[in-house]
């Protein structure tokens, strides 16, 4: 299996500058990722703080 070239730190960062007001478009490109892998991201990593006790 690949190595993940991100942890889940620096996912959880780039994925607080969304709720921040910054354009998603604008984060991938500082990021260097494609707007698919940060809602990807957005998608496991939300579910994940929302899921029932």
């Amino acid at each position: 299996m690949k190595a993940a070239r991100f942890t889940d730190a620096q996912k959880a960062f780039i994925l607080k500058q969304g709720t921040d007001g910054t354009p998603v478009a604008e984060i991938c490109r500082k990021a260097g990722i494609s707007q698919a892998t940060y809602f990807n991201w957005k998608k496991k990593y939300m579910m994940a703080f929302c899921r029932p006790r």
